[in-house]
């Protein structure tokens, strides 16, 4: 059987998949996708912080991806616990750390279509709509050189060898299991109920998220008077919230928020996502590497999820490309730069969310009272809250060359 060579192999088709081929394309390394790029439309959104931005600006998509999306100027949290240690509402606004927006909020259908099409226009990008059942290794002999490669066994009997897979194929990755990489999974007594909605109020592009007791309820902007719902809850309720008529639906939304967007209407199909999480005990294995769910997976609390996952993406080209240009993607050296530049960065901002999420759901006094000492404290002190807001946008330390700021000054590629 004859294997179809390329230097990197991206197992997975969802949004960091596609980022990483369109990423390390770009660099000039051919590249081959497997899976098909589909993401179902049932209200999730995706809100694209300003160093992601960066990267689709760099990629050649953001002028695409624009006319989909609503800026976030305000991230408002609000403590609707009734706790006795109620905390006041805390506004964190861009302008304050010199920025026209935090990000911006673009339905994550839109995201995989817009970034699939790109991958699609891309000559050197090969896309595999059949499924990766193995992996195995393999030498490749040719005159003067010795190269190892790694190889992707399809469900078609075909196989692909590659110098580096970049396994991006979701919080179940079979790639990651393939590879002896252990991953430590945990769920909440959560789900999310997510749709779309539309309302007689302008947002004004202020994201409101809601701390309830049994999780955030969090409303983001799209662009007009709509926004995007995420709705965290038990089980129960979210399963029984899915088959409510629209406008029963709307009215319970309405009187959950508070109507601080007045009467609301459902603009788009619902989806439920059961609440877990998700930790590796490494981010790499021999030429591979775990970007996405594959590495990580938290509940959707400060639109920390595929902006990390993406930060992945461009940390791994940083490791790979290096300052010797262009090299052997799969190196030892290349993924334990990577595996030293992650690990911090992820596991830091699980235990984060991991911990603030936990202390909505406990309902004890001495959580409630270190919760609300906290936002107390964001509030009042405004360098405190300047440095939390860099961090949770775009970290200083270790931000990705792509994602920076000066970065998205210069020009996309065609």
């Amino acid at each position: 059987m004859n294997d179809r060579h390329y230097d990197i192999c991206v197992v997975g088709a969802g949004a960091a998949g596609l980022a990483a081929a369109l990423t390390f394309a770009r660099e000039g390394y051919s590249v081959a996708v497997i899976g098909r790029a589909h993401a179902p439309r049932d209200g999730r959104t995706v809100a694209l912080l300003d160093g992601s931005v960066h990267l689709m600006e760099r990629l050649g998509v953001w002028e695409t991806l624009a006319p989909h999306a609503a800026p976030l100027e305000i991230m408002r949290l609000v403590d609707d616990t009734d706790s006795l240690f109620r905390a006041p509402v805390v506004d964190f606004k861009c302008r304050e750390i010199g920025l026209d927006a935090f990000g911006w909020n673009v339905e994550n259908a839109n995201l995989v279509e817009i970034l699939g099409e790109a991958v699609a226009a891309r000559p050197e990008i090969a896309s595999f709509s059949s499924m990766a059942t193995g992996i195995g290794s393999q030498d490749t002999v040719t005159p003067g050189s010795h190269d190892q490669r790694i190889t992707i066994s399809l469900d078609d009997g075909s196989r692909i060898a590659a110098s580096l897979v970049i396994a991006a194929d979701g919080r179940n990755s079979p790639m990651r299991r393939a590879a002896g990489i252990r991953a430590r999974s945990w769920a909440y007594p959560q789900a999310a109920l997510t749709t779309i909605l539309t309302h007689e109020r302008d947002h004004r592009d202020i994201s409101t998220e809601f701390h309830t007791r049994h999780g955030p309820f969090t409303l983001v902007p799209l662009p007009g008077r709509r926004s995007s719902l995420v709705w965290v809850t038990e089980p129960d309720k979210a399963e029984h919230l899915r088959h409510y008529e629209d406008a029963a639906l709307a009215r319970v939304i309405e009187r959950q928020a508070h109507a601080i967007l007045g009467k609301m209407a459902i603009d788009g199909p619902r989806g439920v996502v059961p609440m877990g999480g998700l930790a590796v005990d490494r981010f790499r294995a021999d030429r591979l590497a775990l970007v996405g769910e594959a590495a990580h997976a938290f509940p959707p609390i400060g639109a920390q999820g595929l902006n990390l996952g993406l930060r992945d993406v461009a940390a791994l080209r940083d490791a790979v490309v290096g300052t010797d240009g262009r090299g052997d993607p799969g190196s030892t050296t290349a993924l334990s730069r990577y595996e030293r530049g992650r690990r911090f960065d992820v596991r830091s901002r699980t235990l984060g969310v991991d911990m603030l999420n936990r202390t909505l759901l406990s309902g004890l006094l001495p959580a409630d009272f270190l919760r609300g000492t906290g936002l107390r404290a964001l509030a009042a002190i405004t360098p405190l809250r300047r440095m939390m807001m860099r961090e949770g946008v775009s970290p200083r330390l270790g931000t990705p060359q792509l994602m920076r700021r000066e970065a998205s000054s210069m020009q996309a590629p065609l």
